[in-house]
């Protein structure tokens, strides 16, 4: 069977099988469309909370047909006296809107109740998602202190009903478009629960799992274990995305070839490395594939920087891009002194001088 291959999530047909991850702080809609357009073919936003959406909505009058009238603030939005209006259309736009290279997307939302999950699915019909993913795998306190992530998985009947009101909004408001969960292995070695939670989820209408085998107490540390990605691809009659350690073109050829999913889906290692869903594609499909250059990396990122101030502004994109940034250099020769300079940059032209310079030198 062809590694590259097709995949359907419920309605949703994909032309392939090579997903970017929500990774929080890093998959803004700028950075989804960068990796679109080297060939990711379903990405999914950064975890957004249920209650915060609901919450914010409803106290400042923003609901996401604000953000269809145009890439800025709203019009109806004044100065000084909606500021705080304008910084949370401004955080909202980059976490839930449609970049602009995506073909495919999928808005993930996390909570610890149902109902929560229900009203914010209901709210997001304008947005146009291909899909809801719940996240019940994120190992964050901040997360799991209030049941949700992967503090789902320690009550799945819980799970479960997060999944059915998803599905049902889904149904009454977004046209029944698929319902997606992403689990762990379990909440410890001892609670390895993944194969319960991902049957109670299919049951209640999901129509993927998504796996990162390691247990919320191994946070990102250790190894995942893939062979209960395998074991979920013989249980399921849904497709089964594989995530974990996946840092190459070679690792998703070895997932995909070891564990049977449907799919595999990239996180820290396409952080500052949009090129590596070019790379796979090239790998799987012809035996080989090739580095990116210096130039493109370089210039990818600073792509990235200029949609992301279109977004968020230029202040606030260059802050946040410093960690992007010094994603994009990792491994370069003479990169730290690179990194070093582009930390305390605080605008584009500064990232552009400092970038020029470096080229200049090696």
């Amino acid at each position: 069977m062809e590694l590259f291959r097709p995949v359907s999530i419920g309605t949703l047909k994909l032309d392939g099988n090579l997903f970017l991850a929500p990774v929080a702080g890093y998959t803004d809609r700028s950075f989804r469309s960068l990796c679109a357009e080297q060939g990711a073919c379903f990405s999914f936003t950064e975890l957004v909370s249920a209650e915060a959406l609901c919450r914010n909505f409803g106290r400042y009058g923003i609901y996401p047909e604000d953000f269809t009238r145009s890439r800025g603030v709203p019009s109806e939005c004044p100065d000084a006296e909606n500021k705080k209006k304008r910084e949370i259309h401004s955080s909202a736009v980059s976490l839930i809107r449609r970049g602009e290279k995506e073909k495919r997307y999928a808005i993930q939302l996390f909570a610890g109740e149902s109902e929560s999950i229900y009203k914010a699915v209901c709210l997001l019909s304008s947005m146009r998602p291909d899909a809801i993913d719940i996240n019940a795998g994120c190992p964050v306190q901040k997360v799991v202190k209030n049941g949700a992530g992967s503090a789902l998985m320690k009550n799945p009947s819980k799970l479960g009903k997060v999944v059915e009101e998803a599905v049902r909004a889904s149904d009454e408001c977004l046209g029944g478009i698929p319902v997606t969960i992403k689990i762990r292995s379990g909440w410890d070695s001892k609670s390895l629960n993944y194969d319960e939670c991902a049957r109670i989820a299919v049951e209640a209408g999901a129509s993927m799992i998504s796996l990162h085998p390691r247990t919320r107490t191994q946070g990102y540390g250790g190894k995942s274990d893939w062979s209960y990605i395998a074991n979920l691809v013989t249980r399921l009659p849904v497709p089964v995305t594989g995530s974990g350690d996946l840092y190459s073109p070679e690792d998703a050829q070895h997932m995909l070839t070891e564990t049977g999913c449907a799919a595999v889906m990239f996180a820290r290692g396409a952080i500052g490395n949009p090129f590596i869903f070019s790379q796979t594609r090239s790998l799987l499909q012809t035996g080989s594939c090739e580095e990116a250059s210096f130039s493109a990396r370089i210039e990818t990122a600073l792509r990235h920087l200029e949609m992301l101030s279109a977004d968020i502004g230029e202040r606030t994109a260059c802050l946040e891009m410093r960690k992007q940034f010094c994603a994009y250099t990792k491994g370069m020769k003479g990169g730290a002194a690179l990194r070093e300079k582009a930390v305390h940059a605080g605008t584009i032209e500064e990232y552009r001088k400092i970038t020029f310079e470096y080229q200049e030198l090696i």
